[in-house]
């Protein structure tokens, strides 16, 4: 429904309406644009959206509902080959049908006899009602951009308010973002809360919770080993916790040493060299660091710790360290630190920053060294505010994939050793969804329990983040 040309003539219309408004209300001033309400731009915008956003609407209205009427039409009347179909086979018909109508490539089924006419007359019937509804919402489109034309062309005088007016036109805008933010998280938690419901109903909520085996293999016969499947998450969140711990030993110290050195050592040159650098190392994408663990990290410490364990006299943990491989919950979390020290770092900075002048000036003229002043009043002024970039941070580090994916393993541990594989609850989500999947099962419905959980347990480190801020706000603004 929803082409290149009908926007482009709709935004060449809108261009027209505004510099039409703008040379209105010039006329109605005499030239002097002083006597004007608002500025002559506000007016033309006035008659631009008054042109323009009602026929964008119905256009973007078109497109979205456009091939279901369509399709609604089509299925109206079903000949008597198609209605012996399975309904299946019938979706498979009436799709091949739009899409030789719209010149797109069909399936691999071949029709014959009765039910090759019937998909010949619904093909013509496609194109017909598709050339209808097309024509008729163009039609509609430039009927209703004339007519918003028409409404605000006649009010644009020397006292019409046409700020006022614009401004009212971007208030709507940006309720109509929060209100679509807003709506879109509800959807995700309300998906959310049905599955895991769904998935409560089979598996109870406390050996989901406190289980200490994962192992969501269902098997196909009730008679096989394990077909009810274990879904103790522990195992998962212990793993997920662990790589998270070593990711902040590293990101937490080195981050926040940055930090400390942008704000108060650096000179104007280092700093504007440093931190753009930082802001660079924090746009590389995810599965870039994965890559960087898998093939550099991980053999670089499989190969220490071989090292460590030939040189070590013979024994169980000489045995042990000459056996470690490249995925190891270590690997992941180094990385993992990595990645998070810009965030860190950056955060802390403007944290940091954003502590007033006066309190340094007032530790020197104490006589505080420099060292003195960050480490007994910059650092207490700014705790509460690091506090809660960590824990955005840890945050983050809980919800990674890509690394954990690649660097540590698919395997459920109830562990602490950082030499063993784990894996994590986001990547067990994505194992459990990956492929063909059916969500009429606890193995795969599981996922959203994780998520579910997962969720709970980031809102609760966020909310805990915000809390902080709220303290340090009050305190030091």
């Amino acid at each position: 429904m929803l082409t290149w040309l009908s926007l482009i003539v709709l935004a060449l219309f809108s261009g027209a309406a505004f510099a039409a408004g703008r040379r209105r209300a010039v006329a109605a001033a005499a030239g002097r644009p002083r006597v004007l309400h608002s500025l002559p731009d506000y007016y033309g915008t006035y008659a631009a959206l008054w042109a323009g956003v009602p026929a964008a609407l119905l256009l973007l209205l078109g497109a979205m509902f456009g091939g279901r009427v369509e399709d609604a039409i089509l299925q109206s009347t079903r000949p008597a080959a198609v209605q012996a179909l399975e309904p299946d086979r019938q979706a498979v018909f009436y799709s091949d049908a739009h899409a030789i109508a719209a010149k797109q490539a069909p399936s691999e089924v071949t029709y014959d006899g009765e039910l090759k006419v019937a998909l010949d007359a619904k093909v013509a019937e496609a194109k017909r009602v598709g050339t209808l509804l097309n024509v008729g919402m163009l039609a509609a489109a430039a009927v209703l951009a004339l007519a918003g034309f028409l409404i605000a062309f006649p009010r644009i005088s020397t006292e019409f308010r046409a700020r006022n007016r614009v401004e009212g036109w971007i208030g709507v805008l940006l309720i109509g973002c929060s209100v679509a933010a807003v709506l879109t998280t509800l959807g995700i938690v309300l998906s959310l809360v049905w599955e895991s419901w769904r998935f409560f109903q089979s598996v109870s909520p406390l050996s989901f919770l406190f289980g200490t085996e994962w192992s969501p293999q269902i098997a196909m016969r009730a008679d096989q080993v394990a077909s009810a499947g274990a879904f103790g998450a522990v195992p998962l969140f212990a793993g997920t916790f662990l790589i998270m711990f070593i990711a902040m030993l590293v990101a937490a110290p080195v981050g926040l040493y940055s930090a400390i050195y942008l704000s108060e050592y650096a000179n104007r040159t280092v700093r504007g060299v440093v931190k753009p650098l930082l802001e660079i190392l924090a746009g590389v994408p995810t599965v870039v660091y994965g890559f960087f663990a898998a093939l550099t990290v991980g053999p670089l410490f499989r190969a220490g710790f071989n090292a460590l364990g030939a040189a070590l006299p013979p024994g169980p943990i000489a045995q042990y360290l000459m056996e470690v491989q490249n995925q190891m919950a270590l690997v992941a979390g180094v990385v993992m630190g990595i990645m998070l020290i810009p965030f860190v770092s950056s955060l802390s900075d403007d944290i940091i920053n954003a502590v007033p002048q006066s309190l340094r000036d007032g530790s020197y003229a104490m006589g505080a060294t420099k060292s003195e002043t960050v480490k007994k009043v910059v650092l207490p002024a700014a705790l509460p505010g690091i506090m809660a970039a960590m824990l955005l941070a840890v945050s983050r580090a809980v919800g990674e994939t890509m690394i954990v994916t690649m660097a540590a393993g698919l395997q459920a541990k109830m562990t602490a050793n950082p030499l063993d594989t784990v894996t994590t609850v986001t990547v067990q989500i994505v194992t459990l969804l990956t492929g063909d999947q059916e969500f009429d099962s606890p193995k795969t419905l599981s996922a959203f329990g994780l998520g579910l959980t997962l969720f709970v347990v980031t809102l609760c480190l966020n909310i805990i983040a915000l809390r902080i801020v709220q303290k340090y706000r009050e305190q030091y603004d």
